[in-house]
């Protein structure tokens, strides 16, 4: 009798339904695990960018250099079960029965990279190697929601006076962290131009959660640190309406936008088709519609990475 062939998913190696260990998971992705419920990945544009071989949108952007970035998070707990998202979102992460110190957190971070970075001693320019080793950018937005970690204003801080450039992404939906995080960037996804379409995007835990994103633009309009929106464009589910985008973004008043495609990866492909990710040129006309709802222009665009950058003059500064 011939044997039955097992069905795996050759990308993601797991099926959704059968994940019981998420720490697991994540380091069969490549992930490390920093302290008790921190975790580390280095990013493909980082492995191109140690080689010599690319960078990011944010270095075309903001002029962050790719290999000496630092991509973390403090937790791996989420509020929201995202479409769009990477995770099995069926999993949920447990509270740490404790929470490490900003400066374990930091420490643990490098170390981690560190290791992540062996493997490129070989391939990658020696001097590239050794500035990767030593990064000088964190990313606090790799997987969780970094505000649900109750001590994010002190681990910025920690970041800072380690000489860090910090940038946090945030759901905003804990509009009092939002209120006390001070990075020198901080992102907010705005992910549906409406409640209704929140709920369906983003399946939050709450039905609470679209007044604190509601509460946490208002709070982002009164920064003194560089703001920025970020949309993700789910074709067929959350691309529609840019007037009602726009209405939302003219509370926060952002410094800059950006308009980026939905990528077909890890578990969201169990969720959502390939169709549903946006062409480049999709995204560069969705983004001029709501540049004139705005009254933005557009600053920039990368299109092997499918964004577009929108800022009230059409320029942008280097944070370097």
């Amino acid at each position: 009798m011939p044997r039955r062939r097992k069905n795996k998913n050759k990308d993601s190696g797991d099926d959704e339904a059968g994940i019981t260990d998420f720490k697991s998971l994540l380091k069969k992705q490549g992930y490390s695990l920093a302290g008790r419920h921190s975790a580390v990945k280095t990013c493909m544009w980082l492995r191109r960018s140690i080689k010599d071989e690319g960078e990011c949108y944010k270095s075309v952007f903001y002029g962050i250099t790719s290999h000496r970035c630092l991509q973390m998070t403090p937790t791996l707990m989420c509020n929201q079960k995202c479409l769009h998202c990477w995770r099995p979102t069926e999993v949920d992460v447990p509270m740490p029965v404790g929470w490490d110190s900003p400066v374990e957190i930091v420490g643990s971070s490098i170390e981690s990279q560190r290791k992540l970075l062996t493997g490129f001693g070989h391939s990658a320019p020696l001097e590239r190697w050794k500035e990767g080793n030593d990064p000088k950018h964190v990313a606090i937005s790799l997987s969780g929601e970094p505000t649900l970690f109750p001590h994010l204003d002190e681990l910025i801080d920690e970041f800072k006076a380690q000489g860090f450039t910090t940038f946090v992404v945030s759901n905003g939906t804990v509009p009092e962290m939002m209120a006390k995080i001070n990075p020198a960037q901080l992102y907010m996804s705005l992910d549906a131009p409406d409640r209704e379409t929140y709920e369906k995007v983003c399946r939050p835990n709450s039905p609470l959660l679209w007044d604190n994103i509601l509460r946490s633009l208002e709070i982002l309009r009164d920064k003194e640190t560089r703001t920025v929106i970020r949309i993700t464009l789910v074709k067929g589910v959350n691309m529609f309406d840019p007037e009602g985008y726009a209405k939302l973004i003219k509370i926060a008043e952002p410094d800059y936008i950006e308009v980026k495609a939905y990528m077909h990866l890890g578990f969201s492909r169990k969720r959502l088709p390939r169709e549903a990710m946006p062409s480049h040129d999709e995204v560069m006309q969705f983004s001029e519609e709501l540049a004139q709802h705005l009254g933005y222009k557009v600053a920039g665009d990368v299109e092997v990475s499918r964004v577009v950058l929108l800022s009230k003059d059409g320029s942008v500064t280097h944070l370097l």
